[in-house]
């Protein structure tokens, strides 16, 4: 069964960078929306970004992360990277990798094909 392996959680200080990144196990993922959503204690989890590759490969954030964080993609390894700069204690979460989620169809136009295949998640932890 295809799976998501996050990587690249930590704990950082505010105004510091950490990159997270999500490894698919098989090319199943290549031609699916791909990208983070993030769960705070005692919240529930939101957007983050997403990336597609077709469309010539838009990117999508939501605006509490705009500016801030970068997502990228390599199809040749069926990964999906996020760069996080300038971190603030409100992005302590987990964070989750997501591919060809129903989620992603609220951020924008994005095809979804009824898979929902979600990482088990990686913690970040920003001090101030």
């Amino acid at each position: 069964q295809a799976q998501l392996v996050e990587s690249g959680g930590g704990l950082v200080q505010a105004g510091g960078s950490l990159r997270l990144s999500c490894a698919a196990s098989t090319r199943t993922f290549s031609g699916y929306a791909m990208g983070w959503f993030r769960q705070a204690p005692g919240k529930e989890r939101e957007f983050v970004a997403a990336t597609i590759i077709w469309d010539g490969g838009k990117t999508y954030y939501a605006e509490s992360v705009k500016d801030r964080f970068t997502i990228s993609r390599d199809n040749a390894l069926n990964a999906v990277n996020l760069q996080m700069n300038n971190l603030k204690p409100e992005d302590t979460a987990v964070y989750y990798c997501a591919a060809d989620v129903k989620e992603f169809t609220a951020v924008g136009p994005i095809r979804y094909y009824g898979n929902d295949y979600w990482g088990k998640g990686t913690l970040v932890t920003v001090s101030s």
